[in-house]
């Protein structure tokens, strides 16, 4: 008997026994696996320990992959949730639609068992799963499907009302690919389908809904504005209202419709401040609701239009929820390269200027690094805004200043997307490329200042900087990607990084420096984990930030059931390529919040669902880019890089902490020391500076010190006294220290060397104090 046949016994015959009690269901085909869930639901309280816990790892295994059912199995899934009812009160119909759009043939006629589950969840007046249960209202037959209606359209709002009508023009297949993006209430769904979106969105039906629906929410919006309809703090929609205008924005988001951007720039603004002075909202949850949306389907200027709004949203707490969503919303916009990439011009000539007359001036808007307003008269720079014009044209000016923000915003998004999608490892026709991206007039002041590779010949790959030097001939439909060192010898990447240095470029992100993680001997014979980063000590609360900046997911730790592990999550390579990092509460007393960590783990999709991989199998610049993040976190969080820590006396963590501080340098720290070897000798205190191994050597007049280049910390000679130094708000030395790339361990490096440098200039009695005992 084989393991599938066995663990249906398990779950259907209390006197058999398994070999164990919680078997691995990986040896089990995705079919298999269907053909067991219906008997797995049909385990009831009064089930033997043994069948609970078969029961319940074939759920689980149901909520990883993606189970795939036979008509047969279809049919039996939805015979158990009849058999259910009565002991549940209640039926899970969102399983039973999972199987039907999971189904390998022809539905088998379920018309009897639909029926008999919708009049139940009726007569209980249970519409927790309503496109779910219009799905198998629908089956159940036409009275049924019309009592369905009558209930779910019951003082919805008009926009629910219609989708509800939309869905009955649908066919079957297409209600139940509404449920099952819908998600509806459930606890053993797998994992959505990954081209179910798409398979909705090709609906014409449903694709025209959207439209109607999101333009009747912006029409809505703008008579609450102004004031044709009146205000009600967050009562703009109904509950169902929001539902139905999140999937109609998803649809229209993942069909990038060329309609959604103006009226998105009409919608947002209209339900995200009150038409009075108030700080509520018209609707703060379809605020959310829609940038959600935008996480499942990005755009550009959907990414915009959340920025600008969140700067002019009066309620408190609204602006840092919507910075944590965006964090995901411009992690997955890196991911949808088809789109990302997109910029409007904004009235911009060629040259990256805008001019406005203002009466006897002019306003000029320019795009270098960053957008930048400068007033003229005559053709002469003024220092700041006239007077006339602040007094004649305050509209004017205000206008000016948003678009300067708007631009800057562009530039952020663009230069994010970018380096999010050094794991799809974006080609791009290299004539699309030269006129939309390299000469756009806001664009090409990040792309110009990046790295790019063209192939100029079949295999043959040029890489260029385009700030430095004029792009090479090459046909329109030559591919262009981006350079990433870890395609490029040793040599090259000190010449780009020489060239940056010398010509003072200074990348829109971490490009010529960035770090490269190649895989181990000690990866390779762990096989599906990595310990590189395990078992440090870290600040929790701050690496905690740092998942959400990074597009990482995880659940909060804390002092309460389930909070005591967990692990951080990162999707990546266009969603293909999962990055899961492992991590633990170590200690919750007093001010601590500490957390160790511990393994690194990949897993790539296979039909929908996660399959974990042997670390040999990850693509190398998968892995390096989910390494680099990983070891941001553990570099900036461990309390090795606490200058304070070492105050604690013997705490339990103190060798830890001794251990870490003055370790082996990180790829994070190589890159930083290669890049103190070019800007040390640039400086004015270049004669007192020197690297040596981990750290550098700074002579100051009262002592010489030793700032290990991982933690920034500091060693004084000759007896390696610890120093410490609180660090300040100022950065390198004084403010005009040319770095070419943005690192703040680098610039706390800096400032310190500029203050032992000076050592006798110091005021700070508690520096002094240490310097003159080590002396």
């Amino acid at each position: 008997m084989d393991l599938a046949a066995r663990l249906l016994r398990a779950l259907t015959d209390p006197a058999f026994r398994l070999e164990t009690w919680r078997p691995d269901l990986s040896q089990i085909s995705d079919e298999e696996l269907g053909g067991l869930l219906p008997a797995a639901y049909g385990v009831g309280r009064s089930a033997t320990p043994e069948m609970t816990s078969v029961r319940f790892a074939v759920e689980d295994a149901g909520r990883g992959r993606q189970p795939r059912y036979t008509p047969d199995a279809c049919r039996r899934m939805f015979e158990a949730l009849v058999a259910g009812t009565e002991a549940r009160n209640w039926a899970d119909l969102t399983l039973g639609v999972g199987a039907l759009v999971r189904c390998t043939g022809p539905w088998p006629d379920l018309s009897e068992h639909s029926h008999t589950l919708a009049e139940f969840l009726l007569e209980q007046d249970d519409v927790r799963q309503p496109y779910a249960l219009l799905v198998v209202a629908g089956l159940g037959g036409s009275r049924t499907l019309r009592a369905a209606v009558e209930r779910l359209g019951r003082n919805e709002g008009p926009i629910a009302v219609e989708e509800i009508d939309v869905i009955n023009s649908l066919a079957p297949i297409e209600r139940a690919l509404l449920s099952e993006t819908a998600r509806d209430y459930s606890f053993g769904s797998p994992p959505l389908l990954p081209d179910a979106w798409r398979r909705l969105a090709d609906s014409p039906g449903y694709a025209e809904f959207a439209r109607r629906a999101l333009e009747t929410a912006a029409d809505r919006a703008d008579a609450i504005q102004a004031g044709t309809i009146p205000y009600q703090a967050d009562r703009a929609f109904t509950a169902r209202e929001i539902v139905a205008l999140g999937h109609a924005a998803r649809v229209a988001l993942s069909r990038d419709e060329p309609w959604l951007p103006e009226l998105i720039d009409r919608l947002l603004p209209g339900i995200a401040v009150a038409p009075t002075t108030a700080k509520t909202l018209p609707s703060q949850a379809l605020l959310y609701e829609m940038v959600r949306a935008g996480q499942d389907f990005p755009t550009p200027e959907l990414v915009t239009t959340i920025r600008t709004v969140r700067t002019t949203v009066r309620h408190a707490g609204v602006p840092k929820q919507l910075d944590k969503m965006l964090k995901k919303v411009e992690a997955a916009l890196a991911e949808r390269t088809d789109v990302a990439l997109r910029l409007p011009r904004l009235g911009f000539d060629d040259d990256g200027a805008l001019r406005r007359e203002a009466g006897d001036y002019a306003a000029v808007v320019t795009v270098t690094e960053s957008a930048g307003l400068t007033w003229e008269k005559d053709g002469r720079p003024l220092r700041s805004v006239p007077a006339p014009v602040r007094r004649d044209h305050g509209d004017l000016v205000k206008e000016l200043r948003a678009l300067v923000k708007r631009v800057d915003m562009q530039l952020g998004t663009l230069a994010r997307a970018l380096e999010g999608g050094f794991t799809v490892d974006a080609v791009h026709p290299y004539g699309w490329w030269r006129a939309e991206l390299a000469g756009h007039p806001l664009g090409r002041a990040v792309v110009r200042r990046l790295i790019w590779e063209i192939e100029v010949t079949p295999g043959a790959w040029k890489a260029v900087l385009p700030t430095a030097e004029e792009l090479p001939d090459a046909p329109d439909d030559a591919s262009v990607r981006l350079w990433h060192p870890i395609r490029s010898d040793a040599g090259t990447v000190r010449a780009w990084r020489d060239l940056l240095t010398e010509r003072r470029i200074r990348q829109p992100f971490k490009q010529a420096f960035r770090e490269i993680y190649l895989l181990t001997p000690a990866e390779e014979e762990t096989g599906v984990y990595s310990n590189r980063f395990a078992a440090h000590v870290v600040h929790y609360r701050r690496m905690f930030a740092l998942f959400r900046a990074r597009g990482w997911a995880s659940s909060l730790l804390g002092p309460w059931d389930g909070g005591d592990e967990d692990q951080a999550v990162r999707t990546l390579a266009a969603g293909e390529w999962q990055a899961r990092f492992f991590h633990a509460l170590a200690d919750w007393a007093g001010d601590h919040e500490l957390a160790a960590t511990d393994q690194v783990r990949f897993a790539r999709r296979v039909e929908g669902a996660w399959r974990e991989v042997p670390l040999v199998e990850v693509p190398p610049l998968v892995f390096s880019e989910a390494m680099r993040d990983v070891d941001l976190f553990v570099g900036v969080t461990s309390i090795a890089a606490d200058p304070d820590w070492s105050d604690r006396g013997e705490d339990r963590y103190a060798a830890y902490w001794r251990t870490a501080t003055f370790g082996e340098l990180t790829a994070s720290a190589e890159a930083r020391r290669d890049a103190l070897e070019r800007i040390l000798p640039r400086l004015r205190i270049a004669d007192r500076c020197s690297l040596d191994g981990r750290y550098l050597v700074v002579r100051g007049d009262l002592g010489s010190y030793r700032i290990h280049l991982g933690s920034s910390n500091i060693l004084m000679e000759p007896d390696d006294a610890y120093l410490c130094i609180v660090p300040s708000r100022r950065s390198s030395g004084d403010g005009k220290v040319f770095l070419p790339f943005e690192d703040e361990r680098l610039s706390l490096i800096l400032s310190k060397a500029f203050l032992l440098a000076a050592d006798t200039k110091i005021t700070d009695e508690t520096i002094l104090r240490q310097i003159k005992r080590g002396a």
